[in-house]
């Protein structure tokens, strides 16, 4: 969603500001802004539209440090230069970039405006600065007191940053319910909500816990909490690379992300197949041989397409474990009081580490005494600090809102997940070396799907005229179904639904027609009769059909076939999975989509 990022330091801050603001554009925003300290005051630009947009609404002579800025995803009040952060106290001595909602936000601008203060914009977060300003009319001597008198009267949750005319040499930053973190740099500090805006600056960040603040200087920070307590902070190195976070010849991080998975799939593997024992090594998970078989349930929790790999997931770890699993999504659990059992395991999926739905499920959960474990992507992240263990993804930055290789090594590491449970239990070693195998198979064969891109280009090209399109899988193919859909959605704005294929005849089918494409997953498997059956029903009312098969299908069964190279069956599913990315991309590339930036979605979700 929003994004955070602060510099101080000898630099001018604004070149560095920009490029952080840059690197989280993926994130999903609206409008933008910066303010900088300079020895006539703050200097404050806003705009609504992208970071080109602010950096080129600059004056040549907007410079100087500290700074901070700001990408927003509109909650309160519309996209505009008015709504957009940095927000100012009335005699723009303060000023405040925020990530999150006040909730109490109504009582406080009433509150304010009776003592007298005019608002400017519609948003809750102008409260905070004119909250800091207050609190130095009331008695404040610095900047941190003014903050923890300002964020007592504040009920929500909040990433901000403040920064004041009169203490020029320091921002200071608080966090609850909304990723902070710090940057230490070489005699100079930064702030960030997500590490993607400090790459190439550093590689050692300190993450800040909730209801935790700091005061960065030039020379260092301190951590505290709102009543004053030092925090002893250590920093952690992170391993992501600017190549990583960049486009470089690719059209979009979309296109660059989709052709990554060769490799971010054997990095999801490395060190974690055990061929000796025909097993899976996964010392992160924090779980005894005794504790593992102990478990009798497994429940999974994701928002979107964490989700979709989830219930692939659940799949896996009852085919191979023969556990029971299911999954759910983690922004109804939280609501439905649930029961929690001392002998289930409940595993929570993020790609940043960071959804707020996902945290708020996991800390139920421990509330109520359940053990989680993590399946993420971001080290340091709020959610792999939660939880009591997991598995990293190790997909590196993943800068299209619309994920996909976090996706494929979700799924790879719940067939770790699966295959090192089921090793415990009583999954036959020459069971265990057949997953290896397909295990070790899947970069080269995914490799193999990439190579019909242009091919698949053209299908979409069709899909892009369509107003709605079906999508149907059975049982493993119908997550993927449901993530198709997902992606051609999210990146084409083209209608998609997808349905069990069983289910097609249970009301859906009243849809078919000559303008309804289907796209149908029909792996050759012990369902394939079944599933073929399903399309002749769809042909029958000239619906037009396009297959992902393991085999060329015959027209009366489908128009265009799309064939994906065979692995195990429990793998086969991340495999039908690559090309429907493919066509989401290039349907986008088709109708002139801004493809990793889609309207309206973000890509870390830390607000309800």
């Amino acid at each position: 969603m929003c994004g955070i990022v602060g510099y101080v330091g000898p630099q001018d801050a604004v070149p560095i500001l920009l490029e952080g603001l840059g690197r989280l554009e993926y994130r999903g925003y609206d409008s933008a802004g910066i303010a900088v300290g300079s020895r006539t005051g703050l200097k404050v630009r806003k705009v609504s539209g992208r970071v080109a947009d602010l950096a080129n609404d600059l004056p040549a002579r907007f410079k100087g440090s500290p700074g901070i800025g700001h990408t927003r995803w509109a909650t309160h009040g519309e996209p505009t230069p008015e709504n957009a952060h940095p927000h100012t106290d009335m005699a723009e001595r303060i000023a405040v970039v925020h990530n999150g909602i006040i909730e109490n936000a109504d009582e406080l601008r009433a509150k304010l405006m009776a003592d007298g203060v005019e608002f400017t914009s519609q948003t809750d977060t102008e409260t905070v600065a004119h909250l800091v300003a207050a609190a130095f009319t009331a008695g404040a001597t610095d900047l941190e007191q003014a903050v923890r008198l300002a964020l007592r009267q504040v009920v929500g949750a909040y990433g901000l940053a403040v920064l004041d005319a009169e203490h020029p040499d320091r921002i200071v930053v608080a966090r609850n319910g909304s990723p902070v973190l710090l940057g230490v740099g070489d005699k100079e500090m930064f702030v960030a909500s997500d590490v993607a805006a400090l790459i190439g600056y550093t590689r050692q960040v300190v993450y800040l816990d909730d209801g935790e603040l700091a005061t960065i200087t030039a020379t260092g920070y301190r951590t505290f909490t709102l009543d004053d307590r030092s925090t002893a902070k250590s920093p952690s190195t992170i391993d992501w690379d600017v190549v990583g976070a960049e486009i470089g010849d690719n059209a979009h991080f979309l296109i660059k992300e989709i052709n990554e998975q060769p490799r971010t799939v054997e990095r999801a593997l490395r060190g974690r197949l055990d061929e000796r024992f025909d097993t899976a090594h996964l010392g992160g998970l924090n779980l005894s041989v005794r504790e593992a078989r102990e478990i009798r349930r497994v429940k999974i929790l994701g928002c979107g397409t964490a989700c979709y790999a989830s219930e692939l997931g659940a799949q896996l770890i009852e085919d191979l474990a023969r556990v029971p699993a299911s999954s759910e999504a983690a922004s109804e659990f939280r609501y439905r009081n649930p029961v929690v059992e001392p002998d289930t395991l409940y595993v929570a999926v993020s790609q940043s580490g960071e959804t707020i739905d996902t945290l708020a499920a996991v800390q139920e959960l421990q509330r109520k005494g359940g053990r989680v474990i993590g399946i993420v992507n971001v080290v340091g992240s709020t959610i792999a600090r939660q939880v009591d263990g997991g598995i990293y993804l190790h997909a590196g930055p993943e800068m299209s809102v619309a994920a996909t290789k976090s996706f494929t090594s979700t799924v790879v590491a719940f067939a770790l997940l699966a295959l090192h449970l089921g090793r415990i239990r009583d999954l036959a070693p020459s069971e265990g070396k057949r997953i290896i195998a397909g295990l070790n198979a899947l970069p080269a064969q995914i490799t193999e799907i990439l190579e019909q891109s242009d091919a698949i280009a053209e299908v979409a090209k069709e899909i892009a005229q369509s107003n709605s399109v079906m999508f149907v899988g059975r049982r493993r193919g119908w997550p993927v179904a449901r993530e198709g859909a997902q992606k051609l959605k999210e990146v084409s704005y083209v209608h998609a639904e997808a349905y069990p294929s069983a289910e097609l005849k249970h009301g859906p089918l009243a849809l078919i027609n000559p303008d309804l494409p289907t796209v149908a997953v029909v792996p050759d498997d012990d369902l394939l009769d079944k599933n073929t059956s399903t399309l002749r029903e769809i042909k029958a009312r000239k619906g037009p059909v396009i297959a992902l098969a393991h085999r060329e299908l015959p027209t009366e069964l489908a128009d265009r076939t799309i064939v994906i190279p065979r692995n195990e069956p429990e793998l086969d599913a991340i495999l039908m999975s690559i090309p429907l990315q493919l066509l989401a991309y290039h349907a986008a590339v088709a109708l002139d989509r801004d493809v990793d930036k889609p309207r309206n979605l973000a890509k870390s979700v830390t607000v309800e």
